[in-house]
């Protein structure tokens, strides 16, 4: 197994793609455990027999049709309507909106091009230091993730949910996990942008009602949006795929049949375009589930778990080291990959130490998201590079002070379970 898995090494080192080296190494290890390699096709077959999973392409197409809609300059209106006259109310509107937008498109570099893009020249209109600017937009593209109704949320929850740990790991669970600790890094982010505004002239002079009710009936179809996913699914009426499945379904009807901001035949294009994101995700997903199969009956966590336990003997310091890994990992691979990865070799060995694997979730996707904004991989660098015309290393640089505001916000939600479980 070792000379094949040296070949596989290399290719990926000369641009195999990751779905490829993955697969590869399922084969390998079912080759070497003296198994039929069919068993990495069937994982492909079985994901078709999954009923949770349609809440990923339906989430994924919602997005983008909100994406193409006029809903970001609604969101700004009404986040500047409430939050506008504070100080550093302008950057504070940015936060908020880029985290209610990427929960919902799941697409941080969508946040990016779609309300940073307007929201960048306002803030260096207002004053803003232009690298705090680039550094806010670029970030707050990933702070929705631990909003529901995420895709990378949705992801682990449908990823750890068949590792069947007790307590069982649920996407609904998660979706109240998540409520909390994203809240607390957008009070935290929000904090510093008061104190960076602290001298700079007011988005808006006072709070004006007035305003805050036109910008609520101007937002009027985007705002039940969260009541149709949060309450349809608490209230019981119906699981997290037909909450799916009618929020697409409300949102087709109002972008194309109510606001007519997007016509007929733009649809067939962007449900291309949404198809082409949810097709790579099942693709890493099928070979990473082969994979996780091979790892279960090597009983490799059972191993790692033996083998961390010589070194690491407490929940916390596993937690500590946790985050230093995932921290690495989120800074050379995107979030779906490493969810699919790492999941299902991580969350039984959390598990072991006696940490909640809800909670380990939310550690691990908020330790990802950073991984959006840092070098050398960080997506929504590149993505911003790009929209902003500025260079990788300037905007680096700009992130500095958000990496420390979010990585402290992580360190809290790290060390203090109750954030994550509270509202389970």
């Amino acid at each position: 197994m070792i000379p094949g898995l040296l070949v596989v090494l290399l290719l990926a080192a000369i641009g195999m793609p990751l779905f490829a080296v993955i697969a590869a190494v399922a084969l390998l290890g079912f080759h070497a455990a003296g198994y039929d390699l069919i068993a990495v096709a069937v994982e492909y077959y079985r994901l078709g027999d999954k009923p949770g999973l349609i809440a990923i392409p339906m989430f994924t197409l919602a997005g983008y049709l909100l994406g193409e809609s006029g809903t970001p300059r609604r969101l700004v209106r009404l986040s500047m309507a409430l939050l506008g006259w504070l100080p550093g109310g302008l950057a504070i509107v940015a936060i908020v909106a880029c985290a209610f937008f990427t929960a919902f498109t799941g697409a941080s570099g969508m946040t990016i091009v779609a309300i940073g893009a307007f929201l960048y020249p306002a803030l260096t209109r207002a004053s803003y230091p232009q690298p705090y600017s680039l550094g806010l937009v670029t970030s707050s593209g990933s702070l929705g993730l631990l909003f529901a109704p995420s895709l990378p949320l949705i992801l682990f929850g449908f990823v750890a949910g068949q590792l069947n740990t007790t307590p069982v790991v649920t996407v609904q669970d998660l979706f109240l996990a998540g409520l909390l600790p994203g809240a607390l890094m957008i009070v935290m982010l929000s904090v510093h942008a008061m104190w960076v505004g602290r001298h700079l002239p007011k988005a808006a002079a006072s709070f004006d009602l007035g305003e805050v009710w036109e910008a609520v009936k101007d937002a009027k179809w985007e705002l039940p949006l969260p009541f149709i996913v949060l309450g349809g699914i608490y209230s019981g009426q119906f699981a997290a795929s037909e909450a799916a499945a009618i929020t697409t379904l409300y949102v087709l009807i109002v972008t194309v049949g109510v606001k007519r901001e997007i016509r007929l035949p733009q649809l067939p294009s962007l449900m291309a375009e949404a198809m082409r994101l949810v097709g790579a995700i099942l693709i890493i997903l099928g070979a990473a589930s082969a994979l996780s199969n091979w790892m279960v009956d090597q009983e490799v966590p059972n191993k790692l778990f033996e083998f961390t336990k010589t070194y690491v003997h407490s929940a916390g310091m596993f937690l500590l080291l946790l985050n230093a890994v995932l921290l690495l990992v989120g800074m050379f691979m995107d979030i779906f990959s490493a969810i699919v990865i790492l999941t299902p070799l991580l969350v039984p060995v959390a598990v072991a130490y006696g940490i909640h694997p809800v909670h380990f979730g939310i550690v691990m996707l908020a330790n990802l998201q950073i991984g959006y904004f840092m070098p050398p991989a960080g997506m929504d660098l590149f993505i911003a590079a790009y929209r902003f015309k500025t260079g990788i290393l300037e905007l680096a640089r700009a992130c500095i002070p958000f990496f420390l505001i979010v990585g402290g916000s992580v360190l809290i939600i790290t060390w203090w379970p109750w954030l994550s479980l509270a509202l389970l």
